[in-house]
């Protein structure tokens, strides 16, 4: 997986190496994306080979962002316009270099924070025999049905991270939204209980003064 355009670095997510040596090759990147910037992915890939990316925009703005999936010929095989999340499969017609993009540049001053999984192929069987005519023995079974479950867990995880990174952002947000409201009403509430003080002396001083002069 190459990146070109960035600029910034780019922290990547926490992966679960558990299974690295028997899962398809994948690459899962969190990135920092400012705003009017413009992000790119290369990847190399072999024809016919059964490729999903997957992304979703963890913090900023209304968390949507555009992407785009290009060939080595340039033809478009995905583009959408300001998704917060989507996932697209394909099958790669020829060999070559395949770019997908991310770009914020529809937005002025709005920061990004976008996470994708990109997966070129599919999983190896887990066992070199495992495509054989006769059945798998019972330990040969339990550990595919381990290896699978233990997929799924770590797919889970990834998604709840992401929801609670959304959430979390959310709450800040909201907390610092909160936190400027409340300053303002404070200094409004200052403002009108000065006014009024000021008010009631000069109204009590002008009565005074009319007093004094009626009584002299």
């Amino acid at each position: 997986m190459l990146p070109r355009g960035s600029r910034g670095p780019l922290p990547p997510l926490l992966l679960v190496w558990a299974l690295a040596a028997c899962a398809a090759r994948a690459s899962e990147i969190t990135f920092e994306l400012p705003d009017n910037a413009k992000q790119c992915f290369y990847e190399e890939i072999a024809q016919g080979t059964k490729c999903t990316l997957e992304f979703q925009v963890i913090t900023g703005g209304h968390y949507d962002v555009d992407c785009r999936l290009e060939d080595p010929d340039g033809l478009v095989l995905y583009k959408e316009m300001k998704k917060q999340y989507d996932s697209f499969t394909f099958t790669a017609s020829r060999n070559g270099t395949y770019k997908f993009c991310f770009s914020n540049e529809f937005s002025t001053f709005t920061h990004k924070t976008v996470y994708f999984d990109f997966q070129v192929g599919e999983d190896p069987p887990l066992f070199p025999s495992e495509n054989r005519v006769t059945a798998l023995t019972q330990m040969e079974s339990a550990c595919v049905s381990i290896h699978e479950a233990l997929k799924s867990v770590i797919d889970y995880q990834t998604h709840f991270r992401l929801r609670e990174a959304q959430g979390r952002s959310r709450a800040e947000d909201l907390n610092t939204r909160v936190a400027y409201w409340s300053i303002g009403e404070a200094i409004i509430l200052l403002v009108v209980s000065i006014g009024q003080v000021f008010l009631l002396k000069s109204f009590f001083s002008d009565k005074r003064t009319t007093t004094t002069r009626v009584g002299s």
